[in-house]
């Protein structure tokens, strides 16, 4: 009897094995393309914002679901979303391979206060030399990738704070101002920056990496693998650079906010 039993729970114990070797193992996609918009899931009437793309490529091609709500184009080797009209689109990119990625937008009716507002020197143009920036911000990843810290996807206000900063022209870090802007603009950690200038204006993007990279200061700011967030600010003005870029550290504090 006791044979037996040991028979039986054998069998029983191979039956549960093989059906748990059967089960197909549930897994997260993680979509191939990852894409988002500059300006975030919500556009207004007229509005354009750069579509961000990764992994970084030109074998792209991007679509809308609804080109009379929002279209898009291409400038350069860059995306952008243009809002036409009220409602929802998805963009959606893919490439040679197969491989896709999208991102939902609506698209609002646009607000009369903000189109009344007079841009200050500090709020003006904040979205000037957009496709400059994106490319910054590409060389960016590209360092970091290369030197194994993760790269940064693009934060708006970080954006702004660093877009408001390069505005003013500073030929040196103005922490207090460079702090207010950041949190001014919504950012509400802490965060690194760099600075750089330099004369003329071609190849901008390239020419702020390479003064980043070869200053050991800068060049440890722009891989700090604290950061998880990033963005850049570029202004041209009588044949001269100015060059910003924040990265945000989490739960670190401004302390000039």
């Amino acid at each position: 009897m006791t044979s037996t039993k040991k028979r039986i729970a054998a069998a029983l114990t191979a039956t549960i094995l093989s059906a748990t070797l059967a089960t197909p193992t549930m897994a997260t996609e993680t979509p191939a393309i990852r894409v988002s918009s500059y300006k975030g899931s919500t556009l207004e009437v007229g509005e354009r914002s750069g579509i961000i793309i990764g992994p970084r490529s030109t074998d792209y091609t991007v679509t809308s679901s609804d080109p009379d709500t929002i279209a898009v184009e291409q400038v350069l080797t860059f995306w952008v979303a243009i809002a036409k009209a009220e409602g929802i689109a998805e963009i959606t990119a893919s490439n040679s391979a197969g491989e896709h990625g999208s991102v939902t937008l609506t698209v609002g009716s646009a607000t009369p206060a903000m189109l009344e507002t007079t841009a200050s020197v500090d709020s003006a143009n904040l979205t000037d030399n957009l496709e400059i920036r994106q490319e910054l911000i590409r060389l960016i990843n590209q360092t970091r990738k290369a030197n194994g810290v993760p790269e940064l996807p693009v934060n708006e206000a970080l954006m702004n704070a660093a877009q408001t900063c390069s505005n003013r022209r500073y030929t040196w870090h103005h922490a207090p101002e460079e702090g207010q802007a950041a949190a001014d603009a919504g950012y509400p950690y802490g965060f690194g920056d760099n600075l750089t200038i330099f004369t003329g204006t071609a190849d901008a993007a390239q020419r702020a990496v390479d003064n980043w990279i070869n200053s050991p200061g800068h060049f440890q700011t722009m891989i700090d693998p604290r950061c998880d967030c990033i963005g850049v600010g570029m202004t041209q003005y009588n044949g001269i650079t100015y060059c910003y870029m924040f990265v945000g550290i989490p739960n670190s504090v401004n302390f000039y906010a």
